[in-house]
């Protein structure tokens, strides 16, 4: 193809318009929409029995570019080492009723979609980044999970209630994590506020605890990373990974722990929850025979400990290269879905995570199971009839799973095309890569340098998943991402 560079991000965001519709999505709002939107001035006013915690040190973690900002976070030493930790979020549904037509579009996407040249919000911006945004120095509503660990990073305590706050510092992963790291200055509202320093070290430091603990009951320790792509202006330039880090880590074991007192709470007042479960690995076998080639052994039924176990001794061993063996993990377990749990009933757990009680709920402005949710928690807290019945419930999970596996597709699928657009101009030339993919539809790898992932079209006898090799870039299509490669 004749590439044009000043048109990359034109041409991808055309090309993720198209597929967005191919898959059943909606990419645009309808006029419904804007009218009901223009209707809505003004954030979610403080309600009967809400508290205000407006005077907390809450902050806000996220991505550099991030503007649909879904909770804060905020710490309090106890006594006998005792943490309080407190999650706010984003009270979506206190704007967005149900049955309304902005409503029905999130329920019909259920998702936010992100791809490399354009983002497909779940709801209107001028909601999701406006007046459902934590945004900083804004008074806003939340729900709270207000939760009480010990000092080994146990839960001891914890409740939902509804509050009023105010983000008082707007940070980002990368300057976070590199302060904490001590190989970077403290970002300027650290700075700027006084006390928030030394809160954000007690929450890296009961983050830490609760990551260790979690771990110890056999959460595993993948680092599967997407790549990110780089513009410069409007060209595509590099497509590069964004590796995990100790500010990540804080919000992640912080939303594990929220969405884990939500499914709990839920449970104790007896009302259902749209549950977020990842059933035992599906290809157990292969995962014994990786690692096996590791010279380790996991044991003949599948045991979250026991792979956990492996993980640690290979980062441990290899950490250059245990991205590409989490990503042949996180192909072999299979994918979550959603799934009802009714109230007194064994839940089926999340294999990959070691929780058995866990739902989605600390994200309303870009998943539709956290609105859901949050319908579910202020019915309960307030002795409301349930928003929901179980027949609605059911068929909702079964949706929203159905559309997060589309917007997925949606977004490698441009995520292809970008890989495809970059590598263009490289046909004949040869990389190291793993095996990704390998059943009766084809073999897939994934290219090291640059992280691209194309169909292995000659030389696939023999290889399966985790399988490393040398393959020669045969051919690439921007506009069906395809990037083909051979056997070298």
């Amino acid at each position: 193809m004749n590439r044009n560079p000043k048109d990359d991000r034109a041409h991808l965001a055309a090309i993720a318009h198209r597929v967005m519709i191919e898959r059943g999505l909606e990419p645009d709002f309808s006029a419904s929409v804007q009218r009901e939107l223009a209707s809505l001035d003004h954030p979610a006013q403080a309600g009967d029995g809400s508290r205000d915690l407006r005077d907390l040190l809450w902050a806000s973690i996220d991505n550099d570019d991030s503007r649909d900002l879904d909770q804060l976070t905020v710490a309090e030493p106890l006594e006998r080492g005792r943490v309080r930790i407190l999650v706010a979020v984003a009270d979506v549904d206190a704007l967005v009723r149900k049955a309304t037509a902005i409503d029905a579009h999130a329920a019909h996407n259920t998702t936010s979609v992100y791809t490399p040249a354009a983002i497909y919000p779940m709801l209107p911006e001028a909601l999701s980044t406006g007046l459902t945004s934590l945004n900083e120095d804004q008074d806003r509503m939340s729900v709270v999970a207000d939760m009480v660990f010990d000092g080994d990073g146990a839960l001891v305590g914890s409740d939902l209630y509804r509050a009023q706050v105010k983000n008082h510092a707007k940070l980002a992963y990368g300057s976070v994590a590199s302060w904490l790291d001590g190989a970077g200055p403290a970002p300027r509202p650290i700075l700027e506020v006084p006390g928030l320093d030394e809160n954000l070290r007690v929450q890296d430091g009961i983050a830490q605890k609760l990551a260790a603990l979690r771990h110890s009951h056999g959460a595993l320790s993948l680092e599967s990373l997407e790549p990110k792509a780089v513009f410069d202006g409007a060209a595509l330039a590099d497509l590069v990974l964004d590796p995990k880090n100790r500010a990540k880590q804080i919000i992640e074991d912080f939303m594990i722990a929220a969405n884990g007192v939500t499914a709990s709470f839920l449970d104790a007042k007896g009302f259902p929850s749209l549950r977020r479960v990842l059933r035992s690995p599906e290809r157990w076998d292969r995962l014994k025979e990786l690692a096996s080639g590791f010279g380790e052994s996991l044991p003949d039924q599948p045991d979250a400990v026991a792979l956990e176990t492996f993980l640690t001794k290979r980062r441990l061993a290899s950490p250059e290269k245990f991205p590409d063996l989490s990503l042949s993990v996180v192909k072999l377990i299979g994918r979550g879905e959603y799934a009802v749990d009714l109230p007194g009933r064994e839940p089926p757990g999340h294999f990959g995570l070691a929780v058995k009680d866990y739902t989605h709920s600390t994200a309303p402005n870009r998943r539709f199971p956290d609105v859901i949710t949050q319908r579910l928690l202020k019915a309960a807290m307030t002795g409301a009839p349930l928003p929901y019945s179980i027949d609605q419930l059911t068929d909702l999970a079964a949706h929203c799973t159905q559309k997060e596996d589309d917007a997925t597709k949606v977004e490698r699928r441009v995520a292809k095309s970008a890989a495809a657009l970059l590598l263009s101009g490289r046909i004949g030339e040869a990389f190291d890569a793993i095996v990704t993919g390998a059943s009766a539809k084809g073999t897939w790898v994934r290219v090291l340098h640059p992280p691209v992932e194309g169909r292995l079209e000659r030389g696939a006898s023999g290889l399966d998943v985790g399988d490393q090799t040398r393959v020669k870039l045969i051919h690439t299509d921007v506009e069906l991402g395809f990037v083909d490669f051979a056997r070298d």
